[in-house]
């Protein structure tokens, strides 16, 4: 008698290779996890000079491990002023993204043009990042907004709502709408069935996506150098001051708290969706 929870044939097939030739199957283990392993060590190992080199002593030698250049941090003025800044604009591009990304993820499910409301939300990918800070800046002008905070939130903004839409969109799709449609039995009306039946459930994706734009927001320079005006982020002021004097410990340093912030960021991120992936594998009591 075939087990009911049998795979299907090709799965069936792998299995049976695998009793016939253990050691093979060890080997195709194997290799995957050692490409794995190579394409991690690819994408991350550039990370590690900059924190290095930020550990670096006063006279420039390796020998002589030293953590001055992060106590040097918040000496200047201006890097305290960027940090508030990037801070500030980074709450705002997160909340922005998150509420209009899910009014967007909204509207690619129950719009009856679906494909035409994501193609516009995620349009601004697929346009270079100067072309689009310069174009915003142009507008900008045009309309009479000069260079400001404002124009920064709305610029990054507009570069992490497909992001943070995509999120939302994907937990989303793990929704099951007849909720809603019980909710509006019982007398709820749309706005009360969001509030109590919806956003519960899916408040990882709305985590998710708000992380999300945070990070980019932080990391952001080339379309925020354009509206930047007289303000300065942390991703700018590390952009000025290489091409104004070059790299130093103090750079390093601080690039090297950016790095873990985005990794710690991007792992809240991971747990965020792993808690969805796993409400949907347990079982409904």
């Amino acid at each position: 008698m075939t087990s009911p929870q049998s795979s299907g044939p090709a799965d069936t097939r792998i299995a049976r290779e695998g009793k016939s030739n253990p050691i093979g199957a060890r080997l195709a283990h194997a290799g995957v996890w050692a490409y794995l392993l190579g394409v991690l060590i690819v994408l991350y190992l550039p990370l590690i000079p900059p924190i290095i080199e930020s550990l670096q002593g006063s006279g420039g030698a390796h020998a002589d491990w030293s953590w001055s250049a992060y106590s040097q941090i918040g000496a200047e003025s201006v890097l305290r002023s960027s940090f508030a800044t990037t801070i500030l604009i980074a709450a705002c591009v997160a909340g922005l993204a998150t509420i209009l990304g899910l009014l967007a993820a909204m509207a690619i499910r129950e719009f009856n043009r679906p494909r035409l409301v994501l193609f516009l939300v995620l349009l601004p990918l697929f346009v270079p990042g100067v072309s689009l800070g310069f174009s915003e800046g142009m507008w900008f002008q045009a309309i009479g907004i000069p260079a400001s905070f404002g124009a920064v939130v709305a610029v990054q903004t507009v570069w992490a709502l497909p992001f943070s839409t995509l999120i939302i969109l994907t937990v989303m799709s793990g929704f099951d709408p007849t909720l809603l449609d019980a909710a509006y039995v019982c007398g709820a009306d749309r706005m009360r069935a969001l509030w109590h039946v919806e956003l519960p459930l899916i408040w990882p994706g709305l985590f998710g996506g708000g992380l999300f734009a945070l990070i980019l927001s932080v990391n952001e320079t080339l379309r925020t150098s354009v509206v930047q005006g007289s303000l300065n982020t942390v991703a700018t002021y590390i952009w000025s001051t290489y091409k104004s004097v070059g790299l130093n410990a103090s750079i390093y340093a601080l690039m090297s708290c950016i790095i873990v912030f985005t990794i710690s960021m991007l792992l809240l991120v991971t747990v965020a969706l792993a808690i969805v992936e796993r409400r949907r594998a347990s079982p409904v009591r």
